[in-house]
C-alpha cells in the first residue's frame, strides 16, 4: 500500500504557527487603525481560534466588532473579557460604551462606575457621573 500524498495548503494560506499569530494580531491593529474592522475579525478570529485565552486579541476583537456596528458580538466579548479580568478598567469602558451606544444606560453606568473605580482616569471618572444621584 502506498502512502497517501500530501495535500498542499491552498493558495495564498500560510501554515498556522505562532509567528503567523502575532503577525495577523499586528496586521489586525492596523486594519482596525485604517477604519476597517471587519478585516481585523476576521484576522483576529483565526488567532483567538489558536489562543482562546489571549485577552489581548479579544480586546481588539471587541474593539473592531465595535467599530463595525456589531454590538451582539462586541458585548459578548467584553463581558467574556471582564469575567475573565474583573479588574480591567479599560475593558468596563468599553463594555459601557457599547451598552450606551446599545441604548442601555443603565447597564453602561454600572460599568462606566467601575472602570472609573478601578482607574479615575478623568474621562472615565467625567462618563461615570457620579454626581448622578440615580443608582447604578
Amino acid at each position: 500500500m502506498t502512502d497517501p500524498v500530501p495535500q498542499a495548503p491552498p493558495p495564498g494560506s500560510a501554515p498556522s504557527s505562532p509567528e503567523t499569530h502575532v503577525i495577523d494580531f499586528r496586521a489586525a491593529e492596523q486594519l482596525l487603525a485604517a477604519r476597517d474592522p471587519r478585516g481585523a475579525v476576521k484576522l483576529l478570529d483565526s488567532v483567538i481560534a489558536a489562543h482562546p485565552e489571549s485577552g489581548a486579541a479579544r480586546l481588539l476583537r471587541a474593539r473592531a466588532y465595535f467599530a463595525s456596528a456589531q454590538l451582539g458580538s462586541a458585548t459578548r466579548e467584553l463581558e467574556l473579557i471582564v469575567e475573565r479580568e474583573p479588574d480591567n478598567a479599560f475593558a468596563h469602558f468599553a463594555l459601557a460604551r457599547t451598552h450606551e451606544r446599545a441604548g442601555r444606560p443603565d447597564r453602561a453606568r454600572r460599568h462606566f462606575r467601575l472602570a472609573a473605580a478601578l482607574d479615575p482616569r478623568p474621562d472615565y471618572v467625567a462618563a461615570a457621573r457620579f454626581d448622578d444621584p440615580r443608582p447604578s
